[in-house]
């Protein structure tokens, strides 16, 4: 695995069905993998619930194909007073070929939530 990644937070493989016009995956099944994957990684900084507010610097570099194994990988690029930036990288090992391709990346913004869905302050990060 390439050092720059640690373990990834999802790792899964699309199927025909989610395929667009082109025979390529469609690229709102890979934004809502990533949506995933980042509130996975938001709501652990957070330690509890949070919701998306905003996608930016989304860049589709390669397709995803059908029989690539995906995996999305996020980290921690900012923490607001309620606010979490989380930049993820999805990269694909293509059928019968371990060469890792990077094919998206993108900033979600995340804001952490109390039990009624209002903004509430992210907890300090343990020293």
């Amino acid at each position: 695995m390439n050092a720059d990644f640690r373990d990834p937070v999802i790792r899964t493989a699309p199927m025909p069905s989610d395929c667009n016009n082109n025979g390529d995956i469609f690229g709102g099944w890979v934004l809502s993998q990533m949506d995933i994957a980042g509130g996975v990684t938001a709501a652990r900084r957070a330690k509890g619930r949070v919701a998306t507010v905003a996608v930016e610097a989304m860049t589709f570099h390669q397709p995803i194909k059908v029989g690539d194994v995906v995996s999305i990988y996020g980290e921690i690029a900012k923490v607001g007073r309620t606010s979490i930036h989380v930049k993820l990288t999805t990269i694909v090992e293509r059928k019968m070929d371990a060469e890792e391709i990077k094919v998206t990346e993108g900033t979600y913004i995340f804001v952490a939530i109390d039990d009624f869905g209002r903004p509430r302050p992210v907890p300090a990060e343990p020293q």
